[in-house]
């Protein structure tokens, strides 16, 4: 018995890590919050039965390491999770007659902010709880955060830093392409705060809303939270909304939050409880993963029954075809819902769904719809063989232990769709007037079959202009931007391709690695493109595969034929080739920090984040700065210098220090 309890442990402790690190480190969701929740509890429950538990267990470790190349900090102070309980009388009895401070539990990226003469001279992200990463920069940019505070002294707080659902929403809705829209405001979040380049942060409209204050040495606090909140907002932080509550009230408290969930602009997954009394807050001290100040409450989601009907297979561009679930619609939390995204085909399989089950539905956050059990499970639905668009062969294949079903027709209709799409951005051929909506228009009315088609809108003159959406002046507009596009440039070209794992850097990579052929683009090896710094195996062999294409490449040229390929700015002498350089600071040769990493990739150098030992130049104008960047160049004897200066260096000229 215990031989099998112990399996069972290792089995859930390795489900739960894998899961975690989807979520946290790779945006994937390869369980409900629901079942993750249940899985841990059992977990918890059977380390406590058996005295058992894992050095990797999610029980005991905090968070996972960071994986972007921010430069990373230890943190002074751990930063342990909460214990949590999804039962409002333990709440209460947590509290007992002591006063306690009741807050949203907000859902983005925890970051610690250090003030100093005033002044914010630091942020760290959470990270794994003891060592996070470097995100200053971001940091300051985030919409309400003050950058300069009236207390002079050293200030070390901690908050969350949050996107609101309006401007969640408002970036979302900017994004035609349905697969390259956000899931989510925290998933949001994470990716912007984590930003190698800050000016992505401030156009994302990034809050930080303050939950603790972890020192202020001289500030007489009077012993309570609630003063240190009420100081906090008179420096100039939004402080997290929060009622003060004991046991006896803490049920009206809670009420009170759950009636507020629909109008809190920023995204939360439950509530914090915190002694007000820091003395006795400390001297409970800590267990080796949970402080015994403060416990999360997570809300018992409110579950309705319902009969799964069908699952729709909806496929992407990408090829992948994600399993929805639509059901009889219920009301949950205020509004009706009659499907849920299943995500990929291991959940399915793991739910055991089938058609005409009974199914309990929630939604996650009191917002997104998500199957919290299946009754019945049936388990009789059936993996499509064939893609529901093109009727092609499907194929499953599991990635990152995550089971996936794929289309594997590189014509798919649902792919051209995207792959024009992509072919006509702004990084791409610049086509505008042409959305996503008329590409689709005008693939079902036989205008376009492939990428040259583009360029002989003109034949369906006629049609196009009796089109719901069209008249003369938006098809001449049109024209107009589809013969501007036939001059272009070859890295737009190659990102237009949409070759898997190329984006707009790595095409220019590739372009720049080769002499701009993309007759040598095409005929390279696996060796040879793997040769490059920042490719590698796995887009190397995208890279080969799609040009192994015949049928494909046969439309390609087609497309060439119709463009005329200048080297324009690309065609700049690479006199910073395998050049690692630095921005800080205001610019006033460029217009941003974007346009100068631009002028500074064209000529093969690479612009990294922070300053180390392999840095070339730190550029700053204000070369006497006492900056974190200039005192880490001053260390490593970086040579610090102004625009005019690196341009000269950019021209080949003799750079006097």
């Amino acid at each position: 018995m215990m031989s099998d309890k112990q399996a069972r442990i290792r089995e859930l402790t390795d489900r739960l890590n894998r899961a975690a690190r989807a979520y946290y480190a790779e945006g994937r969701e390869v369980m409900s919050n629901l079942e993750y929740d249940r899985l841990y509890d059992e977990l918890l429950a059977l380390e406590r039965e058996t005295g058992v538990t894992l050095a990797n267990s999610p029980t005991v470790r905090v968070g996972y390491e960071v994986v972007s190349e921010l430069p990373k900090e230890a943190h002074d102070q751990p930063m342990l999770s909460l214990d949590k309980t999804k039962e409002v009388e333990a709440l209460a009895a947590f509290a007992g007659e002591h006063a306690c401070l009741l807050s949203w539990k907000l859902d983005g990226l925890t970051v610690v902010l250090t003030y100093d003469g005033g002044e914010l001279v630091k942020a760290v992200t959470r990270g794994n709880g003891e060592i996070g990463e470097v995100v200053t920069a971001n940091a300051r940019t985030f919409v309400n955060l003050p950058l300069r505070i009236p207390y002079e002294g050293t200030l070390v707080l901690r908050g969350e830093a949050v996107i609101r659902y309006d401007d969640f929403q408002r970036i979302n809705e900017q994004i035609e392409d349905v697969d390259a829209k956000y899931k989510n405001p925290r998933n949001l979040c994470s990716g912007s705060v984590r930003q190698l380049n800050s000016e992505v942060t401030a156009q994302r409209m990034v809050h930080f809303v303050a939950f603790s204050l972890v020192q202020a040495p001289d500030v007489d606090f009077e012993n309570s939270r609630e003063q240190q909140f009420l100081w906090l907002a008179r420096q100039g932080f939004e402080v997290v909304e929060y009622r003060l509550t004991q046991g006896e009230t803490m049920k009206q408290t809670v009420e009170w939050f759950s009636a507020q969930v629909a109008q809190n602009p920023y995204p939360s997954d439950g509530l914090v409880l915190l002694y007000d009394d820091i003395a006795y807050g400390r001297s409970l001290g800590r267990t080796a993963k949970f402080p015994r100040d403060s416990i999360a409450f997570k809300w018992a989601d409110e579950l309705g029954e319902t009969t799964l009907r069908e699952i729709e297979w909806s496929p992407s561009r990408t090829g992948l075809i994600n399993p929805v679930a639509i059901f009889d619609p219920i009301e949950l939390e205020g509004s009706t819902v009659s499907r849920a995204s299943v995500h990929n085909v291991s959940i399915l399989k793991e739910l055991k769904l089938g058609i005409g089950d009974q199914i309990t539905v929630y939604k996650a956050n009191m917002i997104i719809p998500q199957i919290a059990e299946n009754l019945t499970k049936s388990d009789n639905v059936e993996i499509p063989k064939v893609c529901p668009v093109c009727g092609e062969h499907t194929s499953l294949q599991t990635v990152n232990g995550v089971q996936s079903l794929y289309c594997v027709n590189p014509r798919c209709q649902v792919k051209h769709i995207k792959a024009f799409r992509l072919l006509v951005d702004r990084d791409a051929l610049n086509i505008e007037g042409i959305s996503e909506a008329t590409i689709e228009k005008f693939i079902c009315a036989g205008f376009l079959k492939e990428p040259a088609d583009l360029f002989h809108l003109d034949r369906f003159h006629d049609q196009i202009i009796e089109m719901e959406g069209f008249g003369e002046k938006s098809y001449a507009n049109l024209l107009e931007s589809v013969q501007k596009a036939r001059t272009t440039t070859l890295p737009r070209i190659i990102y237009g391709l949409g070759i898997a794992n190329i984006g707009v850097s790595n095409a220019k990579l590739l372009c720049r690695a080769f002499d701009f052929s993309f007759e040598k683009i095409k005929t390279a090896s696996v060796e040879e493109l793997s040769a490059i710094d920042g490719v590698g195996e796995v887009i190397a062999r995208s890279i080969v595969q799609f040009f192994s294409d015949g049928d494909l490449m046969a439309q390609v040229d087609r497309l060439l034929s119709e463009l005329t390929i200048v080297r324009d700015q690309d065609r700049a002498e690479q006199s910073l080739q395998g050049m690692t350089v630095v921005v800080t600071g205001s610019l006033s040769h460029f217009a941003n920090r974007n346009e100068l990493k631009s002028y500074i990739e064209e000529r093969g150098g690479k612009v990294a984040g922070s300053v180390s030992s392999k840095t070339a130049y730190l550029i700053n104008n204000d070369r006497t700065s006492s900056s974190s960047k200039n005192k880490k160049a001053r260390e490593l004897g970086i040579p610090i210098i102004s625009e005019e200066e690196f341009l000269s260096l950019a021209r080949n000229e003799h750079l006097t220090e």
